[in-house]
Protein backbone atom coordinates (compact mmCIF):
# COMPACT_ATOMS: atom_id res chain seq x y z
CA UNK A 1 0.00 0.00 0.00
CA UNK A 2 0.98 3.66 -0.69
CA UNK A 3 0.00 6.35 1.32
CA UNK A 4 -1.06 9.49 -0.30
CA UNK A 5 -1.76 12.36 1.81
CA UNK A 6 -3.73 15.29 0.97
CA UNK A 7 -5.84 16.30 4.24
CA UNK A 8 -4.42 18.37 7.00
CA UNK A 9 -2.83 17.11 10.35
CA UNK A 10 -0.65 17.50 13.22
CA UNK A 11 1.95 15.24 15.11
CA UNK A 12 5.54 15.93 16.00
CA UNK A 13 8.51 13.41 16.66
CA UNK A 14 12.13 13.98 17.71
CA UNK A 15 14.55 11.75 17.85
CA UNK A 16 17.79 11.27 15.17
CA UNK A 17 18.74 9.45 12.46
CA UNK A 18 20.98 8.53 9.48
CA UNK A 19 20.64 5.55 7.66
CA UNK A 20 22.90 2.55 8.69
CA UNK A 21 23.08 -0.82 8.57
CA UNK A 22 21.92 -3.08 11.83
CA UNK A 23 21.66 -6.50 12.50
CA UNK A 24 17.99 -6.23 12.62
CA UNK A 25 17.47 -4.75 8.83
CA UNK A 26 19.49 -2.71 6.32
CA UNK A 27 18.00 0.48 6.04
CA UNK A 28 17.89 2.25 3.01
CA UNK A 29 15.93 5.92 2.05
CA UNK A 30 14.58 7.13 -1.73
CA UNK A 31 13.25 10.33 -2.79
CA UNK A 32 14.31 12.68 -1.08
CA UNK A 33 16.98 14.96 -1.28
CA UNK A 34 20.31 14.90 0.77
CA UNK A 35 21.83 18.04 2.69
CA UNK A 36 18.34 19.96 2.88
CA UNK A 37 16.19 21.42 5.51
CA UNK A 38 13.49 19.15 4.61
CA UNK A 39 16.04 16.15 4.56
CA UNK A 40 17.22 17.27 8.82
CA UNK A 41 13.41 17.02 9.55
CA UNK A 42 12.82 13.73 7.80
CA UNK A 43 15.53 12.32 9.74
CA UNK A 44 15.12 13.93 12.46
CA UNK A 45 10.94 12.42 12.74
CA UNK A 46 11.59 8.76 12.14
CA UNK A 47 11.92 6.26 14.35
CA UNK A 48 13.39 3.21 12.41
CA UNK A 49 17.29 3.96 12.72
CA UNK A 50 16.66 4.96 16.22
CA UNK A 51 16.60 0.93 16.73
CA UNK A 52 19.40 -0.51 18.59
CA UNK A 53 21.59 -3.06 16.56
CA UNK A 54 19.93 -5.98 18.05
CA UNK A 55 15.96 -4.90 17.52
CA UNK A 56 14.13 -7.77 17.13
CA UNK A 57 11.47 -7.84 13.64
CA UNK A 58 8.35 -6.76 16.10
CA UNK A 59 10.64 -3.66 16.84
CA UNK A 60 11.35 -3.27 13.24
CA UNK A 61 7.68 -3.22 12.58
CA UNK A 62 6.17 -1.60 15.66
CA UNK A 63 8.68 1.59 14.55
CA UNK A 64 8.13 1.36 10.35
CA UNK A 65 3.91 1.58 11.58
CA UNK A 66 4.30 4.42 13.58
CA UNK A 67 6.34 6.65 11.17
CA UNK A 68 3.89 7.23 9.08
CA UNK A 69 2.54 9.80 10.73
CA UNK A 70 5.59 10.94 12.13
CA UNK A 71 6.97 11.62 8.60
CA UNK A 72 3.51 12.90 7.74
CA UNK A 73 3.61 15.87 10.54
CA UNK A 74 7.60 16.58 9.18
CA UNK A 75 6.37 17.24 5.93
CA UNK A 76 3.49 19.30 7.24
CA UNK A 77 5.54 21.10 9.56
CA UNK A 78 7.86 22.44 6.52
CA UNK A 79 4.93 23.37 4.77
CA UNK A 80 4.39 20.04 2.48
CA UNK A 81 1.11 18.94 2.14
CA UNK A 82 0.98 16.40 -0.40
CA UNK A 83 3.60 13.95 0.17
CA UNK A 84 3.29 10.36 -0.43
CA UNK A 85 5.28 7.88 2.05
CA UNK A 86 5.82 4.05 1.46
CA UNK A 87 7.54 2.04 4.14
CA UNK A 88 8.45 -1.95 2.84
CA UNK A 89 9.45 -4.63 4.89
CA UNK A 90 11.48 -7.06 2.97
CA UNK A 91 8.88 -5.90 -0.16
CA UNK A 92 5.43 -5.48 2.25
CA UNK A 93 4.54 -2.69 2.71
CA UNK A 94 4.47 -2.12 6.76
CA UNK A 95 1.39 -0.66 7.07
CA UNK A 96 -0.27 -3.82 5.62
CA UNK A 97 1.68 -6.44 8.07
CA UNK A 98 -0.48 -7.60 10.84
CA UNK A 99 1.04 -6.14 14.27
CA UNK A 100 0.14 -9.27 15.81
CA UNK A 101 1.85 -11.70 13.10
CA UNK A 102 5.08 -9.90 12.75
CA UNK A 103 8.03 -11.70 10.31
CA UNK A 104 10.35 -13.81 12.16
CA UNK A 105 13.39 -11.99 9.97
CA UNK A 106 13.48 -8.93 8.46
CA UNK A 107 16.58 -7.98 6.11
CA UNK A 108 15.48 -5.12 4.16
CA UNK A 109 13.22 -1.81 5.15
CA UNK A 110 12.89 0.91 2.39
CA UNK A 111 11.73 4.50 2.60
CA UNK A 112 10.61 6.06 -0.36
CA UNK A 113 8.88 9.55 0.25
CA UNK A 114 8.13 12.26 -2.38
CA UNK A 115 7.46 15.80 -0.68
CA UNK A 116 5.49 17.36 -3.79
CA UNK A 117 5.38 21.49 -4.07
CA UNK A 118 6.01 23.79 -0.83
CA UNK A 119 3.28 25.46 -0.11
CA UNK A 120 2.69 28.75 0.84
CA UNK A 121 0.30 30.72 2.74
CA UNK A 122 -3.01 32.06 0.46
CA UNK A 123 -4.56 33.06 3.50
CA UNK A 124 -3.00 33.82 7.43
CA UNK A 125 -5.62 35.77 9.33
CA UNK A 126 -6.17 35.82 12.74
CA UNK A 127 -8.58 37.75 14.79
CA UNK A 128 -8.78 39.38 17.02
CA UNK A 129 -5.53 40.48 17.67
CA UNK A 130 -4.51 42.36 20.72
CA UNK A 131 -2.72 45.96 21.04
CA UNK A 132 0.84 45.95 19.31
CA UNK A 133 0.58 42.14 19.40
CA UNK A 134 4.12 41.32 17.18
CA UNK A 135 3.40 38.35 14.85
CA UNK A 136 5.93 35.75 13.41
CA UNK A 137 7.60 37.19 10.24
CA UNK A 138 6.59 33.98 8.73
CA UNK A 139 3.14 34.24 9.10
CA UNK A 140 2.14 36.04 5.96
CA UNK A 141 0.15 35.51 3.00
CA UNK A 142 2.85 34.37 -0.25
CA UNK A 143 5.51 33.07 2.83
CA UNK A 144 6.11 29.44 3.15
CA UNK A 145 3.56 27.47 5.34
CA UNK A 146 3.60 25.23 8.02
CA UNK A 147 2.42 24.05 10.94
CA UNK A 148 5.13 24.76 12.96
CA UNK A 149 4.83 28.54 11.73
CA UNK A 150 0.90 28.26 12.33
CA UNK A 151 0.64 26.96 15.65
CA UNK A 152 3.65 29.66 16.32
CA UNK A 153 1.36 32.40 15.36
CA UNK A 154 -1.73 30.89 17.03
CA UNK A 155 0.77 30.96 20.60
CA UNK A 156 1.62 34.66 20.25
CA UNK A 157 -1.22 36.07 19.41
CA UNK A 158 -3.11 34.33 22.33
CA UNK A 159 0.00 35.12 24.72
CA UNK A 160 -0.36 38.89 23.90
CA UNK A 161 -4.18 38.74 24.93
CA UNK A 162 -3.00 37.07 28.40
CA UNK A 163 -0.06 39.84 28.82
CA UNK A 164 -2.42 42.71 28.59
CA UNK A 165 -4.51 40.69 31.12
CA UNK A 166 -7.32 38.52 29.27
CA UNK A 167 -6.37 35.33 30.79
CA UNK A 168 -9.09 33.27 29.56
CA UNK A 169 -8.10 34.38 26.07
CA UNK A 170 -8.16 31.52 23.19
CA UNK A 171 -9.14 29.91 19.98
CA UNK A 172 -12.31 29.51 19.22
CA UNK A 173 -12.83 28.41 15.76
CA UNK A 174 -10.44 27.79 12.42
CA UNK A 175 -10.57 27.38 9.24
CA UNK A 176 -7.49 25.97 7.82
CA UNK A 177 -7.35 23.95 4.53
CA UNK A 178 -4.57 22.88 1.77
CA UNK A 179 -5.22 24.20 -1.89
CA UNK A 180 -3.78 21.23 -3.64
CA UNK A 181 -4.01 22.75 -7.44
CA UNK A 182 -2.23 25.55 -5.95
CA UNK A 183 -0.14 24.41 -3.68
CA UNK A 184 -1.68 27.31 -0.89
CA UNK A 185 -2.31 26.65 2.85
CA UNK A 186 -5.64 29.10 4.16
CA UNK A 187 -5.53 29.36 7.53
CA UNK A 188 -8.14 31.64 9.43
CA UNK A 189 -8.70 31.47 13.18
CA UNK A 190 -10.76 33.35 15.60
CA UNK A 191 -9.97 33.95 18.65
CA UNK A 192 -12.57 34.74 21.99
CA UNK A 193 -9.79 37.36 24.59
CA UNK A 194 -12.52 36.92 26.89
CA UNK A 195 -12.59 39.56 29.60
CA UNK A 196 -10.16 41.68 31.06
CA UNK A 197 -9.53 40.59 34.47
CA UNK A 198 -7.87 41.55 37.84
CA UNK A 199 -6.20 38.83 40.49
CA UNK A 200 -8.02 37.57 42.96
CA UNK A 201 -7.15 35.55 45.75
CA UNK A 202 -3.94 33.26 46.35
CA UNK A 203 -5.31 29.88 47.68
CA UNK A 204 -3.03 28.22 49.43
CA UNK A 205 -2.88 24.28 49.24
CA UNK A 206 -0.30 23.21 51.26
CA UNK A 207 1.08 20.54 53.01
CA UNK A 208 4.16 22.87 54.00
CA UNK A 209 4.86 23.35 57.63
CA UNK A 210 4.81 27.17 57.08
CA UNK A 211 1.57 28.89 57.82
CA UNK A 212 -0.95 30.14 54.42
CA UNK A 213 -0.63 33.79 55.81
CA UNK A 214 3.06 33.44 55.82
CA UNK A 215 2.97 31.67 52.30
CA UNK A 216 1.03 34.75 51.02
CA UNK A 217 3.20 37.04 52.17
CA UNK A 218 5.85 35.72 50.61
CA UNK A 219 4.73 35.15 47.57
CA UNK A 220 3.00 38.77 47.45
CA UNK A 221 0.09 38.28 44.68
CA UNK A 222 -1.18 41.88 43.78
CA UNK A 223 -4.65 41.10 44.36
CA UNK A 224 -7.01 43.91 42.82
CA UNK A 225 -4.41 44.23 39.98
CA UNK A 226 -4.69 43.53 36.10
CA UNK A 227 -4.08 40.08 35.52
CA UNK A 228 -0.17 39.58 34.33
CA UNK A 229 1.66 36.02 33.34
CA UNK A 230 4.80 38.27 34.35
CA UNK A 231 3.76 38.80 37.66
CA UNK A 232 2.54 34.61 38.09
CA UNK A 233 6.48 34.16 37.27
CA UNK A 234 7.30 36.92 39.85
CA UNK A 235 4.80 35.19 42.62
CA UNK A 236 6.82 31.62 42.21
CA UNK A 237 10.32 33.06 41.84
CA UNK A 238 9.63 34.48 45.62
CA UNK A 239 8.45 31.06 46.79
CA UNK A 240 11.52 28.82 45.42
CA UNK A 241 14.35 31.69 46.40
CA UNK A 242 13.30 30.77 49.69
CA UNK A 243 14.82 27.30 49.62
CA UNK A 244 11.91 26.14 52.04
CA UNK A 245 9.32 24.64 49.13
CA UNK A 246 10.60 22.04 47.24
CA UNK A 247 7.83 22.45 44.92
CA UNK A 248 6.02 25.22 43.87
CA UNK A 249 2.77 24.94 41.23
CA UNK A 250 0.17 28.03 40.35
CA UNK A 251 -2.60 27.48 38.57
CA UNK A 252 -5.46 29.84 37.66
CA UNK A 253 -9.14 29.46 38.16
CA UNK A 254 -10.99 27.50 35.77
CA UNK A 255 -13.72 30.11 36.52
CA UNK A 256 -14.12 33.88 36.96
CA UNK A 257 -14.80 35.05 40.15
CA UNK A 258 -17.20 37.91 41.14
CA UNK A 259 -16.06 41.25 39.53
CA UNK A 260 -14.21 40.12 36.67
CA UNK A 261 -11.68 38.32 38.75
CA UNK A 262 -9.07 35.36 38.80
CA UNK A 263 -8.45 33.28 41.88
CA UNK A 264 -4.60 31.81 41.70
CA UNK A 265 -4.09 28.31 43.88
CA UNK A 266 -0.37 27.59 44.86
CA UNK A 267 0.45 23.80 45.52
CA UNK A 268 2.95 23.73 48.23
CA UNK A 269 5.36 21.18 49.55
CA UNK A 270 8.18 21.37 52.06
CA UNK A 271 12.18 20.49 51.29
CA UNK A 272 14.05 18.70 53.71
CA UNK A 273 14.38 21.34 56.73
CA UNK A 274 17.69 20.22 58.02
CA UNK A 275 20.76 19.90 55.46
CA UNK A 276 24.86 19.38 55.74
CA UNK A 277 27.27 19.51 53.05
CA UNK A 278 31.46 20.29 53.64
CA UNK A 279 33.61 20.90 50.35
CA UNK A 280 37.38 21.07 50.02
CA UNK A 281 40.16 22.97 47.92
CA UNK A 282 43.90 22.52 47.62
CA UNK A 283 46.46 24.48 46.27
CA UNK A 284 50.35 23.47 45.88
CA UNK A 285 51.33 26.21 47.63
CA UNK A 286 48.24 27.68 49.80
CA UNK A 287 47.20 23.94 51.14
CA UNK A 288 44.52 22.00 51.92
CA UNK A 289 41.33 24.05 53.15
CA UNK A 290 37.92 22.68 53.88
CA UNK A 291 35.02 23.75 54.55
CA UNK A 292 31.71 22.37 55.82
CA UNK A 293 27.70 23.71 56.94
CA UNK A 294 24.81 23.06 58.38
CA UNK A 295 21.09 24.46 57.12
CA UNK A 296 18.10 25.09 58.74
CA UNK A 297 15.33 26.16 55.80
CA UNK A 298 12.67 26.90 58.34
CA UNK A 299 14.29 27.45 61.65
CA UNK A 300 11.35 29.81 62.77
CA UNK A 301 8.34 28.05 60.84
CA UNK A 302 8.30 31.40 58.40
CA UNK A 303 10.17 29.77 55.87
CA UNK A 304 13.50 31.66 57.82
CA UNK A 305 17.16 30.32 56.77
CA UNK A 306 19.88 29.44 59.28
CA UNK A 307 23.73 28.57 58.73
CA UNK A 308 26.22 27.69 60.57
CA UNK A 309 29.48 27.41 58.37
CA UNK A 310 32.91 26.57 59.71
CA UNK A 311 36.03 26.23 57.32
CA UNK A 312 39.87 25.98 57.71
CA UNK A 313 42.77 27.19 55.46
CA UNK A 314 46.34 26.92 54.19
CA UNK A 315 46.58 23.61 55.99
CA UNK A 316 50.00 21.81 55.19
CA UNK A 317 50.57 25.05 53.17
CA UNK A 318 53.48 27.37 52.68
CA UNK A 319 51.66 30.94 53.06
CA UNK A 320 51.53 31.43 56.68
CA UNK A 321 49.56 29.60 59.17
CA UNK A 322 46.22 28.14 59.33
CA UNK A 323 42.79 30.06 58.89
CA UNK A 324 39.72 29.37 60.48
CA UNK A 325 36.49 30.97 60.00
CA UNK A 326 33.37 30.12 62.14
CA UNK A 327 29.58 31.94 60.77
CA UNK A 328 25.86 31.88 61.48
CA UNK A 329 23.83 33.56 59.16
CA UNK A 330 19.79 34.35 59.36
CA UNK A 331 17.91 35.51 56.61
CA UNK A 332 14.10 36.28 56.44
CA UNK A 333 12.24 36.72 53.59
CA UNK A 334 9.46 38.84 52.73
CA UNK A 335 10.20 41.21 55.89
CA UNK A 336 9.37 44.27 54.55
CA UNK A 337 7.78 43.61 51.63
CA UNK A 338 7.60 40.56 49.00
CA UNK A 339 10.79 41.24 47.43
CA UNK A 340 13.11 42.53 50.56
CA UNK A 341 14.44 40.11 52.88
CA UNK A 342 16.51 40.56 56.54
CA UNK A 343 19.99 39.27 57.38
CA UNK A 344 21.92 39.24 60.13
CA UNK A 345 25.41 37.27 60.61
CA UNK A 346 27.46 36.89 63.06
CA UNK A 347 31.63 35.81 62.58
CA UNK A 348 34.66 35.16 64.20
CA UNK A 349 37.81 34.65 61.95
CA UNK A 350 41.54 33.87 62.32
CA UNK A 351 44.24 34.45 59.39
CA UNK A 352 47.27 33.57 59.94
CA UNK A 353 49.36 35.27 56.57
CA UNK A 354 52.25 35.62 55.99
CA UNK A 355 52.60 39.42 56.38
CA UNK A 356 49.86 39.83 59.09
CA UNK A 357 48.09 37.78 61.68
CA UNK A 358 44.54 39.22 62.48
CA UNK A 359 41.76 38.11 64.81
CA UNK A 360 38.35 39.17 64.13
CA UNK A 361 34.78 38.80 65.32
CA UNK A 362 31.26 41.20 63.56
CA UNK A 363 27.83 41.33 63.71
CA UNK A 364 25.98 42.73 60.58
CA UNK A 365 22.50 43.04 60.39
CA UNK A 366 20.31 44.12 56.80
CA UNK A 367 18.10 44.21 54.11
CA UNK A 368 18.28 42.59 50.62
CA UNK A 369 16.33 43.79 47.94
CA UNK A 370 15.52 41.75 45.10
CA UNK A 371 14.74 44.41 42.15
CA UNK A 372 14.52 41.06 39.63
CA UNK A 373 15.72 37.58 39.09
CA UNK A 374 18.74 38.89 38.07
CA UNK A 375 19.54 42.00 40.13
CA UNK A 376 19.89 42.43 43.64
CA UNK A 377 21.24 45.43 46.12
CA UNK A 378 22.02 45.28 49.72
CA UNK A 379 22.53 47.23 52.47
CA UNK A 380 23.89 46.72 56.12
CA UNK A 381 25.11 48.30 59.20
CA UNK A 382 27.90 46.36 61.21
CA UNK A 383 30.19 46.23 63.93
CA UNK A 384 33.81 44.82 63.76
CA UNK A 385 36.32 44.15 66.45
CA UNK A 386 39.79 43.21 65.47
CA UNK A 387 43.71 42.27 66.81
CA UNK A 388 46.06 42.74 64.27
CA UNK A 389 49.60 42.09 63.56
CA UNK A 390 51.47 43.39 60.77
CA UNK A 391 54.62 46.02 59.83
CA UNK A 392 52.65 48.61 61.63
CA UNK A 393 53.00 46.85 64.96
CA UNK A 394 50.52 45.20 67.02
CA UNK A 395 47.08 47.19 67.62
CA UNK A 396 43.42 46.35 68.93
CA UNK A 397 40.67 48.70 66.95
CA UNK A 398 36.81 48.68 66.26
CA UNK A 399 35.09 50.00 63.00
CA UNK A 400 31.47 50.60 62.50
CA UNK A 401 30.74 49.76 58.76
CA UNK A 402 27.50 50.68 56.41
CA UNK A 403 28.00 48.02 53.76
CA UNK A 404 25.80 48.81 50.27
CA UNK A 405 25.99 46.43 47.44
CA UNK A 406 24.75 45.47 44.01
CA UNK A 407 24.72 42.48 42.29
CA UNK A 408 23.89 41.73 38.62
CA UNK A 409 23.70 38.06 37.18
CA UNK A 410 23.23 37.23 34.16
CA UNK A 411 25.30 33.84 33.52
CA UNK A 412 23.52 31.02 32.32
CA UNK A 413 25.19 29.10 34.21
CA UNK A 414 26.97 30.01 37.93
CA UNK A 415 29.19 27.25 37.96
CA UNK A 416 29.98 26.97 34.11
CA UNK A 417 29.28 30.13 32.44
CA UNK A 418 29.45 30.46 28.46
CA UNK A 419 27.39 33.45 27.92
CA UNK A 420 26.43 36.72 29.76
CA UNK A 421 27.87 38.84 32.42
CA UNK A 422 28.42 39.09 36.66
CA UNK A 423 28.90 42.17 38.25
CA UNK A 424 29.26 42.53 41.88
CA UNK A 425 29.79 46.16 43.11
CA UNK A 426 30.15 47.24 46.85
CA UNK A 427 31.12 50.66 48.67
CA UNK A 428 31.41 50.27 52.75
CA UNK A 429 32.21 53.34 53.96
CA UNK A 430 33.84 52.80 58.00
CA UNK A 431 34.11 55.01 60.95
CA UNK A 432 36.39 54.36 63.80
CA UNK A 433 35.32 53.59 67.67
CA UNK A 434 39.07 53.19 68.74
CA UNK A 435 42.37 52.23 66.93
CA UNK A 436 41.48 52.63 63.23
CA UNK A 437 40.49 55.74 60.72
CA UNK A 438 37.54 56.55 58.69
CA UNK A 439 37.51 56.16 55.30
CA UNK A 440 35.45 53.99 52.59
CA UNK A 441 36.34 51.02 51.13
CA UNK A 442 34.93 50.02 47.64
CA UNK A 443 35.55 46.67 45.39
CA UNK A 444 34.33 45.76 41.67
CA UNK A 445 34.67 41.97 40.53
CA UNK A 446 33.57 42.10 36.75
CA UNK A 447 32.95 38.73 34.23
CA UNK A 448 31.71 38.09 30.95
CA UNK A 449 31.54 35.47 28.82
CA UNK A 450 30.86 34.42 25.29
CA UNK A 451 30.81 31.10 23.64
CA UNK A 452 31.41 30.08 19.14
CA UNK A 453 29.02 27.79 18.85
CA UNK A 454 30.93 24.99 16.88
CA UNK A 455 30.81 20.93 17.26
CA UNK A 456 33.20 21.55 20.19
CA UNK A 457 32.09 25.17 21.70
CA UNK A 458 34.66 27.51 22.36
CA UNK A 459 34.36 29.71 25.52
CA UNK A 460 35.88 33.38 25.72
CA UNK A 461 36.15 34.15 29.79
CA UNK A 462 37.33 37.54 30.88
CA UNK A 463 37.37 39.06 34.77
CA UNK A 464 38.02 42.31 36.29
CA UNK A 465 38.46 42.94 39.77
CA UNK A 466 39.05 46.85 40.95
CA UNK A 467 39.47 48.06 44.41
CA UNK A 468 40.14 50.90 46.87
CA UNK A 469 40.21 52.38 50.07
CA UNK A 470 40.80 55.85 50.55
CA UNK A 471 40.07 59.04 53.35
CA UNK A 472 42.37 56.87 55.34
CA UNK A 473 46.00 55.84 55.65
CA UNK A 474 47.60 52.44 54.94
CA UNK A 475 48.80 52.22 58.94
CA UNK A 476 45.00 53.13 60.18
CA UNK A 477 42.84 50.78 57.52
CA UNK A 478 41.09 47.75 58.41
CA UNK A 479 44.04 45.40 58.07
CA UNK A 480 41.58 42.69 56.26
CA UNK A 481 40.24 46.30 53.98
CA UNK A 482 43.42 46.06 52.65
CA UNK A 483 44.67 44.20 49.02
CA UNK A 484 47.21 41.80 48.23
CA UNK A 485 47.63 39.68 44.56
CA UNK A 486 48.70 36.22 44.00
CA UNK A 487 47.33 33.37 44.26
CA UNK A 488 44.42 31.07 43.16
CA UNK A 489 41.96 34.07 43.34
CA UNK A 490 43.92 37.09 41.62
CA UNK A 491 46.42 35.56 39.66
CA UNK A 492 47.53 31.81 39.58
CA UNK A 493 51.32 31.31 39.47
CA UNK A 494 52.42 33.60 41.72
CA UNK A 495 52.72 33.04 45.24
CA UNK A 496 49.70 33.58 47.72
CA UNK A 497 49.18 37.42 48.42
CA UNK A 498 53.01 37.78 47.22
CA UNK A 499 52.32 41.01 45.20
CA UNK A 500 51.73 43.86 48.22
CA UNK A 501 53.33 47.40 49.15
CA UNK A 502 56.90 47.27 50.43
CA UNK A 503 57.19 49.93 53.09
CA UNK A 504 61.23 49.56 53.34
CA UNK A 505 63.10 47.54 55.44
CA UNK A 506 61.87 44.40 54.23
CA UNK A 507 58.65 45.81 55.43
CA UNK A 508 55.24 44.63 53.47
CA UNK A 509 51.98 45.21 53.86
CA UNK A 510 48.65 45.09 51.95
CA UNK A 511 47.95 47.63 49.42
CA UNK A 512 45.23 50.66 49.71
CA UNK A 513 44.28 50.08 45.57
CA UNK A 514 44.40 47.05 43.42
CA UNK A 515 43.53 46.25 39.95
CA UNK A 516 43.39 41.97 38.65
CA UNK A 517 42.34 40.98 35.25
CA UNK A 518 41.91 37.31 33.91
CA UNK A 519 41.27 35.83 30.76
CA UNK A 520 40.62 32.69 29.97
CA UNK A 521 40.28 30.10 26.68
CA UNK A 522 37.88 27.45 27.12
CA UNK A 523 37.42 24.28 24.73
CA UNK A 524 35.12 21.47 25.19
CA UNK A 525 37.02 18.52 24.53
CA UNK A 526 34.75 16.12 24.75
CA UNK A 527 31.41 16.22 26.72
CA UNK A 528 32.80 15.59 29.83
CA UNK A 529 36.29 16.90 29.12
CA UNK A 530 37.03 20.59 28.80
CA UNK A 531 40.53 22.45 28.34
CA UNK A 532 41.39 25.68 29.66
CA UNK A 533 44.43 27.90 28.67
CA UNK A 534 44.66 31.31 31.34
CA UNK A 535 46.60 34.17 31.78
CA UNK A 536 46.03 36.65 34.65
CA UNK A 537 47.51 40.11 35.80
CA UNK A 538 47.37 41.92 39.12
CA UNK A 539 48.37 45.74 40.66
CA UNK A 540 49.13 46.28 44.20
CA UNK A 541 49.65 50.46 45.10
CA UNK A 542 50.02 52.48 47.98
CA UNK A 543 47.60 55.19 46.71
CA UNK A 544 43.93 55.41 47.15
CA UNK A 545 42.72 54.80 43.70
CA UNK A 546 44.61 52.45 41.05
CA UNK A 547 46.35 54.12 38.59
CA UNK A 548 48.73 51.59 37.48
CA UNK A 549 51.89 53.31 37.95
CA UNK A 550 52.38 53.96 41.51
CA UNK A 551 52.55 50.55 42.39
CA UNK A 552 53.99 47.20 40.92
CA UNK A 553 52.30 44.42 38.29
CA UNK A 554 52.92 40.31 38.04
CA UNK A 555 51.59 38.16 36.12
CA UNK A 556 50.87 34.73 35.62
CA UNK A 557 49.85 31.99 33.15
CA UNK A 558 48.56 28.38 32.59
CA UNK A 559 46.33 25.33 31.36
CA UNK A 560 43.82 23.51 32.84
CA UNK A 561 41.76 20.48 32.53
CA UNK A 562 37.91 20.17 33.72
CA UNK A 563 35.64 17.13 34.18
CA UNK A 564 31.47 17.99 33.95
CA UNK A 565 29.71 16.66 36.56
CA UNK A 566 26.08 17.19 37.77
CA UNK A 567 27.40 19.88 40.52
CA UNK A 568 29.85 21.71 37.62
CA UNK A 569 32.85 20.84 36.85
CA UNK A 570 35.90 20.00 38.86
CA UNK A 571 38.81 22.30 38.03
CA UNK A 572 42.61 21.29 37.53
CA UNK A 573 44.45 24.57 37.28
CA UNK A 574 48.65 24.18 36.63
CA UNK A 575 50.05 27.89 36.52
CA UNK A 576 53.53 29.51 36.57
CA UNK A 577 54.65 33.15 36.76
CA UNK A 578 55.37 35.10 34.51
CA UNK A 579 56.13 38.43 35.46
CA UNK A 580 56.81 40.47 38.41
CA UNK A 581 58.43 41.15 41.58
CA UNK A 582 59.30 37.61 42.00
CA UNK A 583 59.22 34.96 39.66
CA UNK A 584 61.13 32.34 41.25
CA UNK A 585 57.79 30.71 42.86
CA UNK A 586 57.71 26.73 41.81
CA UNK A 587 54.62 25.53 39.41
CA UNK A 588 51.76 26.07 41.58
CA UNK A 589 48.30 23.67 41.34
CA UNK A 590 45.12 24.55 41.87
CA UNK A 591 42.04 22.10 42.20
CA UNK A 592 38.28 22.92 43.03
CA UNK A 593 34.51 22.84 41.93
CA UNK A 594 33.38 25.15 39.63
CA UNK A 595 35.29 26.94 37.08
CA UNK A 596 37.73 29.40 38.37
CA UNK A 597 35.17 32.26 37.96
Amino acid sequence: MKLAVGGFAAALGAVSVAPNMTSAANLQWEGRAPDTDLSAALDAASLLNALPQDASAQDVLVAAQADYARLISAFYSAGFFGPTISITIDGREAASIPPVSPPSVVSQVVIRTTSGPQFVFGKAEIAPLAARTEMPAGFAKGAPAGTDILRGAVTTSVDAWRNAGHAKAQPVAQDISADHPNAQLNASVTLDPGPRLTFGDLLVDSKSTVSDERIAEIAGLPTGSVYSPQELRRVTTRLRRTGTFGTVSLTESDTIGPNETLDITAQITDQTPRRFGFGAEISSLEGLGVSAYWMHRNFLGGAERLRIEGEIEGIGGESGGTDYRLSARFDRPATFNEDTNFYAVAEIERQDEVLYELDTASIEIGIKRFATEKREYTFGIGIETAHSVDAFGTRDYTIFTLPVGVQFDYRDDTLDAKKGYYANISATPFLSIEGAGNGLRTYADLRAFYTIETARPLTFALRGQLGSVAGVSQALAPTDFLFYSGGGGTVRGQSYQSLSVDLGGGNLVGGRSFIGLSSELRLEATDTIGLVGFYDIGYIGSESFPNGTDGDWHSGAGVGLRYATGIGPIRLDVAVPVSGPDTSSDLQIYIGIGQSF
